[in-house]
């Protein structure tokens, strides 16, 4: 029967005519398979090969296959070295060879296939062995490496890839090595570079960060293959930026209700720039479980956390307190779009449910929905259609609409000038697309809102009246959808509105939706302002538990300390605002309660010293505090203590 074998030419030869006959070729890789196949061509010179040609010819041996792990190292700089004469390169290579590369292979089961002068090739029967396998020699080398001066150094570029082999005469051949082979040409020195196919089989199974280095167009590789570089943590190359590979957090209780953490999808789009999609997706999801009363659903920005991450499930569960986790990809191509979503028991790491799910971009939203009506099925069977349907609320049926605002959401949430003024933008073409998207109106207001509380805006009166008549229509437009009503609240207590107003507004978004870490927030600051620190102090804590590993806890640090100052417990409000303001120097609330405190707590000079660097001037924008406040107590200690702190009163 015809077989067909991969010809395999070592990666260091730029062409084939760099042959001239059978002597050059000895003891390079896949010699021996080239030097039995010749005579099928007598005619065809050496010089004719060509890189990842394959040949078919008949033959009665059956050849063995079966799928490997396969490992590619380089040694870089040997030549270098050896070019300049430095002793003892060859002699060291041999050394690290007996000491360190034998006896690391051979503790995790791997069979060293081929030697060349300064490379090697290595066969695992488990991906997992030869991640570890890699990454410890790596970190070995690197702490020999930091003895040695810079121009005397030994490094290695390490390759590896998943895949079918051809297994002859102990040798190895076939795409998996060749694939493996230019993955170590991606390698940094001192670095791991591993396909996506090498990637899936040791996800969540090793403690090591990655870093998604997208789609690589591979030298005879027939279709662009994605690649995985892992994060050795500031211990690999002089110059690589130490990364921490483990999140210091307390392990958190589970709740009393079902809880659940959705992980970001991966992007399995050829097209890097949808990246946003599969993010908003993920969005859309959290936002439809959160609608679950019966569910305790992690916030977004604790989820996007793990995002390029190699993350242990069992570990993501113990960090969130939670107690499922649900993962998944999402693959756009076209106007077509597939979901895939699985649902996992984060305390025994078994796969309870997983489903795709596959239509036109303008299904989106249904798409969505059966995601989220799938998991909580699983999770609480004694949810209700009812509560399915309100899960199945899709905010605007324009989807140019609705990735315009998708492509907002990054620049509300960078907390700057330029970066809101670009999301005002966004927002007015979303707005403009459908003028009956609430949440994108909502988030317009809160934009406006911003300008004026950062204090960016060059008109204040005009911004006040855009974020007023931009927060009214998101309320008609969308009454009953939790974001919406919360944002166009959030967005009006900027402005001075009425806090009790408000306080019916966030109260009602958050009884429909009370997994909504955001609302939350907002609601801790409509009770400090309308006089129920306690209270607030509740709603603030409430939101950071949602939402445990949120990017921004200077917002919420910030109300709590206010909510100890107004109840005269300076020692709490100082650590909580002085937390607070290393975190966002730039908070001007932070700075006057902070400056406040310390006058209040008897330390005039340091309040005074706080004030003067800070720019908290006699007269200055901060009496505007006053008229934020409903109790009369609270504006007059707040007050009060920064008259002390500006030296306007003695």
């Amino acid at each position: 029967m015809p077989v067909t074998a991969d010809i395999c030419v070592h990666s260091r030869c730029k062409s084939a005519e760099f042959f001239t006959g059978f002597p050059e070729l000895s003891g390079l890789p896949g010699f021996d398979w080239v030097r039995r196949c010749l005579w099928l061509r007598p005619n065809a010179s050496i010089s004719s090969l060509q890189l990842g040609e394959s040949w078919c010819f008949l033959s009665d041996e059956r050849v063995e296959r079966r799928l490997a792990a396969v490992l590619a190292a380089d040694t870089v700089g040997c030549d270098r070295l050896m070019d300049a004469g430095v002793e003892g390169a060859l002699v060291r290579l041999k050394e690290i060879r007996k000491a360190l590369v034998h006896p690391t292979i051979a503790t995790h089961r791997g069979r060293i296939v081929k030697t060349t002068a300064d490379g090697m090739l290595v066969e695992f029967a488990s991906a997992v062995d030869a991640v570890r396998t890699a990454v410890e020699f790596q970190r070995s080398m690197a702490e020999q490496n930091e003895t040695l001066p810079e121009g005397s150094r030994l490094e290695f570029r390490i390759g590896l890839h998943v895949g079918d082999i051809i297994i002859d005469d102990n040798d190895i051949f076939g795409d998996s090595v060749n694939i493996a082979v230019r993955l170590e040409g991606l390698a940094e020195p001192g670095g791991v570079c591993i396909s996506d196919d090498a990637y899936r089989q040791i996800r969540g199974k090793v403690e090591y960060a990655w870093n998604d280095i997208g789609l690589q167009a591979l030298k005879n590789i027939a279709e662009p293959m994605r690649a995985w570089r892992v994060n050795l943590g500031g211990q690999g190359t002089a110059g690589a930026q130490p990364v921490s590979l483990a999140v210091p957090v307390s392990v958190l209780a589970l709740p009393d209700k079902p809880s659940i953490a959705v992980l970001p999808f991966q992007n399995m789009s050829t097209d890097p720039e949808q990246e946003y999609f599969a993010d908003g997706l993920v969005e859309e999801i959290i936002t439809a479980l959160s609608r679950f009363k019966s569910l305790f659903v992690i916030a977004r920005n604790s989820s996007f956390t793990y995002k390029g991450r190699a993350v242990n499930i069992k570990q993501v569960g113990r960090e969130l307190g939670v107690h499922y986790v649900l993962e998944g990809s999402v693959r756009r191509a076209g106007s077509r779009l597939r979901i895939t979503g699985q649902l996992i028991d984060s305390s025994t790491g078994f796969h309870l449910w997983a489903e795709k799910f596959e239509g036109g971009l303008e299904d989106v939203f249904e798409l969505q929905d059966k995601v989220a009506s799938g998991v909580a099925g699983v999770i609480d069977p004694l949810l209700q259609d009812i509560e399915i349907k309100r899960a199945s609320d899709r905010p605007t049926a324009d989807l140019t609409a609705y990735d315009l605002y998708l492509r907002s959401l990054p620049h509300i949430r960078a907390w700057a000038r330029e970066a809101n003024m670009q999301a005002i933008a966004l927002l007015e073409k979303a707005v403009e697309r459908d003028p009956h998207y609430g949440l994108a109106l909502a988030s317009l207001a809160l934009c406006h809102s911003q300008n004026i509380s950062s204090g960016w805006a060059e008109d204040a009166a005009i911004e006040r009246e855009r974020t007023s008549a931009l927060a009214r229509r998101a309320l008609e437009t969308a009454p009953d959808d939790p974001s919406t009503v919360t944002s166009a609240a959030g967005a009006l207590l900027n402005i001075g509105e009425d806090p009790n107003v408000l306080r019916g507004l966030v109260d009602g978004a958050l009884s429909r939706n009370p997994s909504h870490a955001f609302g939350w927030l907002w609601s801790g600051w409509i009770r400090t302002v309308s006089g129920e620190p306690d209270l607030a102090i509740e709603h603030f804590e409430m939101s950071l538990r949602l939402d445990p590993r949120t990017t921004r806890r200077a917002f919420h640090l910030t109300g709590i300390g206010i909510c100890h100052f107004f109840r005269r417990r300076f020692d709490q409000a100082a650590a909580a605002l002085g937390a607070s303001f290393r975190e966002l120097p730039t908070y001007p609330l932070t700075k006057w309660f902070l400056a406040a405190c310390h006058a209040q707590m008897g330390r005039l000079s340091k309040a005074r010293e706080f004030a003067g660097h800070n720019g908290i001037r006699p007269g200055g924008p901060w009496l505007a505090v006053g008229q934020m406040l409903g109790n009369p107590e609270h504006r007059e200690l707040v007050l009060s203590g920064l008259k002390l702190a500006t030296g306007e009163q003695v």
